[in-house]
């Protein structure tokens, strides 16, 4: 909202720039997130889905998760429900979420984006009181 055109900046070196809709297309479309009710049935939603992505979904138990890269936005999410509905798989949350500006850094860089520490400007960093 702040500004038009993105310049990322890694190490000194401009690395990318475009609008952020261009920087987010750069790192790919949108994720399917799923969360199910019941964990057992987390491998069942990740066979059933893998063919409407674009990649293999992940899958994390703990948090009863699926994430998987799609192409197609909304038509894929209805597809995705039809699907999970259809096998009487119960979900807790549905989402389908477009790559955030940190996530467009990460994929660029390889790295998360990181405060400075002062130690490249010389400038000292501020002090905590806790």
């Amino acid at each position: 909202m702040l500004a038009d055109n993105i310049v990322v900046i890694d190490h000194g070196r401009v690395i990318a720039e475009g609008t952020a809709d261009q920087l987010k297309a750069q790192v790919g479309g949108e994720r399917l997130e799923i969360t199910v009710e019941d964990a057992s049935r987390l491998e069942a939603a990740g066979e059933l889905l893998e063919p409407l992505g674009v990649g293999r979904p992940v899958l994390d138990v703990h948090r009863h998760s699926l994430v998987m890269p799609v192409s197609g936005g909304a038509v894929v999410l209805t597809d995705a429900l039809r699907k999970l509905d259809a096998a009487h798989i119960v979900l807790d949350d549905v989402g389908l979420r477009r790559p955030t500006l940190d996530d467009v850094f990460l994929s660029l860089t390889g790295h998360a984006a990181q405060e400075s520490d002062g130690a490249s400007t010389g400038v000292p960093a501020p002090e905590v009181s806790r």
